[in-house]
């Protein structure tokens, strides 16, 4: 029984030790403040600390990488989930995106809030102060709604 055990941590151990050789890009590209969100829509400051403490790592090229993205399989997750965040919305190529699309990605930010998809469950118990409450969310989609012209309750 010893034996397998020995030999089977053994195996998962070398195992670990050779997963780390696949290391996935971790990227910020550069960003240029004229294209980021805050330059096209002014954002009260509950509102942009929110996005920086909640949103910023995942929607953004201002990606903070904590050190477990420097371990393997966990950095495998967290480039993947920043690489989908940034392929949805990316707070810092704003001025890439059409007037149409804006709209669009300021109803789905409240939306994606209201319904609790934002931020993640897994962001916010690796990131506690990430977490997003009641009014954090009424916020944000007062704000989206100011920026969009709907109502907030016809979000």
């Amino acid at each position: 029984m010893w034996f397998w055990l020995r030999r089977s941590i053994l195996v998962a151990v070398i195992l670990l030790v050779v997963v780390q050789i696949i290391r996935p890009a971790r990227t910020n590209p550069p960003v240029d403040p004229k294209r980021e969100i805050g330059a096209h829509l002014a954002a009260e400051p509950a509102v942009a600390s929110l996005f920086a403490q909640s949103c910023n790592d995942c929607h953004s090229n201002r990606t903070v990488w904590p050190w477990y993205s420097e371990v393997a399989p966990a950095s495998w997750m967290v480039v993947s989930d920043v690489n989908r965040g940034r392929t949805a919305l990316n707070f810092s190529e704003w001025a890439g995106y059409t007037a149409a699309d804006q709209q669009k990605l300021l109803s789905e930010i409240c939306k994606e809030m209201k319904e609790g998809e934002m931020p993640g469950i897994p962001y916010v118990f690796l990131h506690p102060r990430g977490a997003v409450g009641n009014a954090d969310v009424v916020a944000v989609c007062r704000w989206t709604s100011q920026q969009t012209g709907m109502s907030v309750m016809g979000q």
